[in-house]
């Protein structure tokens, strides 16, 4: 894990969650560490045990310089598609941030330009450096918390546990029981709702 890509400016670490999934929204989140912020435990929220997400998150929010989370709902997703809401969501989190950073490091290979800020795009960025790691886990388990609301409305597709991705068990329940309205309708399986 890399601590900065450059020490000398304030940097922010944007990442996404939910891009993947079958209902629900993305969630992303920019994240502005201290150059000194070292945690054995922080890495990609992939490589991550929910138990070890969950101990992360109030560390990261306590000690960031600043830190911020958004989200874009199922109907943007449909209307705009997945890419452009991941990318709206990361604007989002990035205007809200109470510390205007120098340069954006985002997780993956493309990015819509945010006006008047740098950007470097980083595959596999959440892996590599600290404060995408870091805004990986916030967006996750901000996600991973939303999804857990929704669950209570709709307990038969097993957001509690799937989150709102393809499972076999999610895609079974979405034959046994139809869609929900949290569900994207120009996914997968769910496209099979609106013909």
């Amino acid at each position: 894990m890399k601590w900065f890509f450059q020490k000398s400016i304030i940097e922010a670490g944007c990442d996404e969650a939910g891009r993947g999934c079958l209902a629900g929204p993305v969630f992303a989140a920019a994240v502005i560490l201290p150059p000194a912020f070292r945690h054995v435990l922080l890495n990609d929220s992939k490589q991550l045990t929910e138990e070890q997400r969950d101990t992360l998150r109030p560390i990261i929010e306590k000690k960031a310089l600043a830190w911020a989370v958004a989200m874009v709902d199922h109907e943007e997703i449909d209307r705009i598609n997945i890419l452009k809401a991941s990318f709206k969501a990361m604007h989002l989190a990035i205007d809200q941030l109470q510390l205007r950073p120098d340069l954006l490091l985002i997780d993956g290979h493309i990015f819509s330009p945010y006006f008047g800020i740098v950007h470097q795009c980083v595959v596999r960025g959440d892996a590599t450096y600290a404060s995408i790691a870091a805004a990986s886990i916030l967006a996750k388990t901000h996600r991973d918390a939303y999804m857990q609301q929704l669950h209570a409305q709709y307990p038969v597709y097993g957001w509690n546990e799937n989150k709102g991705y393809g499972t076999s068990f999610h895609r079974e329940s979405i034959s046994a029981h139809g869609l929900s309205p949290y569900h994207r309708k120009t996914f997968g399986i769910c496209k099979v709702g609106v013909e």
